[in-house]
C-alpha cells in the first residue's frame, strides 16, 4: 500500500461537496455498516428475500470425508452410491468456507459525474463501494473490486484485508477526482461490457459480484455478460440515480453527456415527459435483462444517505441519528 499516494489525497485542495469524494469520507463509513449485509438470511420485508433467496447462496460447502450414518443424520445427506456398495449406510460430511469472495464493479465513468441533489451518481457510486467493502471484511468475507472510468481499468484480487479495502478506496477515489465537467476525455461505452469480462475472470464461481453503475452503455453483450457471471455466482445491482431523470420540474437544468453541455428548459411539458419517459425505459430495459437472470435492482438516490437507503431494501429501520 503507498501511503503517500493517500497522504496526496488527504492533502489535495478542497473539491465543492458532492461533486467529488473523499478518503476520510469513505473511511468513516466502516463505522455506519454493522446491522445489514447483501447475503442470505434477509429479514422477510428485505428485496433479497423471497423469490430472490435461492439465488443468494451464502458461502460455499467443502467436503470433509464419507462416514457411518448414525442415528440424527440428516437423510439428504447420505451417500447412496457408497451405501449400496457397503452394504451399510454412509454419509456425505461437509463443512461451510470460512469466508467468501466479494467483488465490487465499481463505474466512474464521466456518465456518473451529474447530480442535482446533495452529490453525484459518481459519489454515490463511491459511497456504495465503500460500505460493500467494509461489510465484506467485518463477516470475515474477501473482498476485490473493478474500478474503471472510460478510461483505465484497476483490478484487485479479493483479500480478507483491512489494507485491501484502502487500496481499493483509494483507487476510487483517485478516479472520482480525474472527473470533471470540462474533461477531454471520450465516453467509452465499451468500457462496461471489459469490466464485466474482466469480472467474469475474476469470480469463477461461489462469489458476491456487486455491479454499481448506471448501466450506460448497456447492449446486448452486456446482458450476456452478467448472465456469465450469473451462472456460478450470485449478481446484485445497485443503480445510482437522481431525483431530477424523475421529477426533472420546470426550471432550468444544466446537462451534458460529457462531450457536449447545454441548458434545457423544462418549463417545456413535452421536454419533461419526454426525460421521464427515457428513464423510465432505460430502467425498465436493466430490470427486465436482470429479472431474466433472478437478479435484484437496488434504486439507491443521490439524495440522502445510502446507508439508509439500503437498510430500506433489506427490510431493517434506518439508524437513528
Amino acid at each position: 500500500m503507498d501511503w503517500r499516494r493517500i497522504a496526496r489525497i488527504r492533502a489535495a485542495p478542497t473539491r465543492p461537496p458532492g461533486a467529488y469524494t473523499n478518503l476520510e469520507e469513505l473511511i468513516r463509513m466502516q463505522f455506519k455498516v454493522s446491522d445489514f449485509s447483501l447475503l442470505p438470511s434477509q429479514p422477510v420485508t428485505s428485496i433479497l428475500s423471497g423469490r430472490y433467496a435461492s439465488r443468494l447462496r451464502g458461502r460455499g460447502l467443502n467436503f470433509e470425508e464419507l462416514r457411518h450414518y448414525q442415528p440424527g443424520d440428516d437423510i439428504r445427506t447420505i451417500d447412496w452410491k457408497v451405501t449400496a456398495r457397503t452394504r451399510s449406510p454412509h454419509v456425505r460430511v461437509y463443512s461451510e468456507e470460512r469466508d467468501r469472495s466479494v467483488l465490487l464493479v465499481v463505474d466512474q465513468r464521466l456518465n456518473m459525474f451529474f447530480g442535482t441533489r446533495q452529490k453525484f451518481k459518481s459519489v454515490t457510486a463511491a459511497e456504495i463501494a465503500a460500505i460493500g467493502a467494509w461489510r465484506a471484511v467485518d463477516v470475515g468475507d474477501r473482498i476485490g473490486a473493478i474500478v474503471f472510468n472510460d478510461e483505465e481499468m484497476i483490478e484487485f484480487t479479493p483479500r480478507n484485508s483491512h489494507l485491501n479495502v484502502m487500496s481499493i478506496l483509494s483507487a476510487v477515489v483517485r478516479l472520482n477526482h480525474r472527473l470533471s465537467a470540462d474533461s477531454a476525455v471520450t465516453p467509452d461505452q465499451s468500457m462496461l461490457n471489459r469490466a464485466l469480462g474482466r469480472a467474469a475472470r475474476v469470480a469463477r464461481h461461489d462469489a458476491l459480484v456487486v455491479l454499481i453503475s448506471d448501466f450506460y452503455g448497456v447492449d446486448e453483450q452486456s446482458e450476456k455478460l452478467t448472465a456469465q457471471l450469473a451462472v456460478h455466482n450470485d449478481v446484485v445491482a445497485l443503480y445510482p440515480f437522481d431525483p431530477t431523470r424523475e421529477d426533472p420540474g420546470e426550471g432550468m437544468i444544466t446537462v451534458s453527456d460529457g462531450t457536449l453541455q447545454m441548458e434545457i428548459d423544462f418549463g417545456d411539458a413535452s421536454k419533461r415527459k419526454k426525460m421521464v419517459e427515457d428513464y423510465r425505459d432505460e430502467v425498465q430495459r436493466i430490470t427486465h435483462f436482470l429479472r431474466k437472470i433472478s437478479a435484484p435492482l437496488l434504486m439507491i438516490s443521490n439524495e440522502g444517505e445510502v446507508g439508509d437507503q439500503l437498510r430500506r431494501y433489506l427490510g431493517i429501520r434506518p439508524r437513528l441519528s
